[in-house]
C-alpha cells in the first residue's frame, strides 16, 4: 500500500463533476483506490462515495492504493487533486 495527502484546491469543493473525473480515471487502475478523510474512507472510483464524503475546499485527504499498479495510481490520483480536477481556479485556496 502506498498513500500521500495532498489538499483539495477546487473552490466548489468534491462536486459530481471533479468526482466524476476522478472516479473515472481511477477505474483505469487494478488496485484499490480510498480517499480518507476526517475518518472515512471513500472508493476512489464510485463518484456518489466520493460526493458523498463531503470534501471541500481546503480540506486535506489521504489518498491510499493497494494492488499492482499502486505506485501509479497514486501519481495520478495525486496529479488529479493538485491540478484542480479539470476546474479553473484549482490552484487557488
Amino acid at each position: 500500500m502506498v498513500s500521500k495527502k495532498v489538499v483539495l484546491r477546487n473552490r466548489e469543493g468534491l462536486h459530481v463533476r471533479p468526482a466524476g473525473l476522478f472516479s473515472n480515471e481511477m477505474q483505469r487502475f487494478l488496485s484499490e483506490v480510498l480517499v480518507c478523510h476526517q475518518g472515512t474512507e471513500a472508493s476512489g472510483k464510485s463518484i456518489m462515495n466520493l460526493i458523498a464524503a463531503g470534501i471541500q475546499c481546503g480540506d486535506e485527504v489521504e489518498i491510499r492504493c493497494s494492488g499492482p499498479d499502486e505506485e501509479e495510481a497514486l501519481n495520478r490520483a495525486v496529479e488529479l487533486v493538485s491540478s484542480g480536477l479539470g476546474e479553473a481556479g484549482g490552484d487557488q485556496i
